[in-house]
């Protein structure tokens, strides 16, 4: 199974025993949507749901951030996912949160993690089939491996890593011309970073761009994506297309900075920039 799968491919393998969808839809808090409600009502036969708010570790201050692996582990279970299972996995975010989902489930171990390119929204507009209610569990088993590709602000203060940091938020919110959405959260970037914003990384009916335009756009931001780099957003969430996108590009260097710029901006002690890379 390829990284990035097609609707046409998920429609001729729907339904095999070793092929589990997850709907890892999730929605700024200001939107008003429910990834979990949404789910209810309607998503892909056989979809199970992620949850990237309810499974983080809620003893951290900043937003939904990677739970302990254990918890994880017995989570995937519930809802019916294994560890050897092929998953596919899709949103209908305007934030592409596909890509977290795909980063988190490799992250404690999946083998074979792929996105659905285009998601529920291509999927839909295909007039292909959709069901609604809570999937029932099947027997699954998930014991997971954590991979060492995060890096922490303490990491960061220390300068224990050299590799460039990439934030995909926004240019308005990287230069600081834009207020953060989230409360307390000062304005700006991390000194040095590079922005590409993740949206850049999509066409309009949400599939990736060609490789080609995906190398363009790292090389206008001036990151090697086939180099280690730390990847960056508000939460954690956008930074994980950056990632994807480098997977795709054929390389798997690049490490993720969790807390991101809602714990960065939120420390009066950390250093901060404004305007542009």
């Amino acid at each position: 199974m390829d990284s990035l799968v097609s609707t046409q491919w998920l429609a001729r393998h729907l339904g095999e025993p070793d092929l589990v969808v997850v709907d890892s839809s999730w929605f700024m808090p200001s939107s008003g949507r429910s990834g979990r409600e949404e789910y209810l009502q309607s998503h892909i036969p056989g979809a199970r749901f992620l949850d990237i708010d309810e499974l983080s570790d809620h003893a951290n201050p900043a937003p939904h951030m990677l739970p302990g692996a254990a918890e994880f582990g017995r989570a995937l279970e519930r809802i019916g996912v294994g560890r050897d299972d092929r998953i596919v996995v899709y949103d209908n975010s305007p934030i592409r949160t596909a890509a977290r989902g795909w980063f988190t489930l490799r992250h404690f171990g999946a083998r074979q993690v792929a996105i659905l390119d285009g998601g529920f929204q291509k999927w839909v507009a295909e007039r292909r089939p959709t069901e609604s209610g809570q999937r029932n569990e099947r027997p699954s088993s998930f014991e997971p491996i954590e991979r060492d590709e995060v890096v922490t602000k303490r990491e960061l203060l220390n300068g224990e890593f050299h590799s460039p940091l990439l934030d995909a938020r926004g240019q308005g919110r990287f230069e600081g011309t834009d207020a953060d959405p989230r409360p307390g959260v000062a304005a700006g970037h991390i000194p040095g970073a590079r922005n590409l914003p993740f949206g850049k990384l999509y066409e309009q009916n949400g599939c990736f761009k060609s490789p080609e335009d995906l190398r363009r756009l790292f090389d206008e931001a001036g990151v090697d994506p086939s180099r280690p780099f730390i990847a960056s957003c508000g939460s954690g969430v956008t930074a994980s297309s950056l990632i994807f996108a480098a997977h795709l590009l054929g390389s798997d260097a690049a490490r993720l900075y969790d807390g991101s710029w809602s714990e960065w901006g939120a420390d009066p002690a950390t250093p901060k920039a404004t305007g542009s890379a």
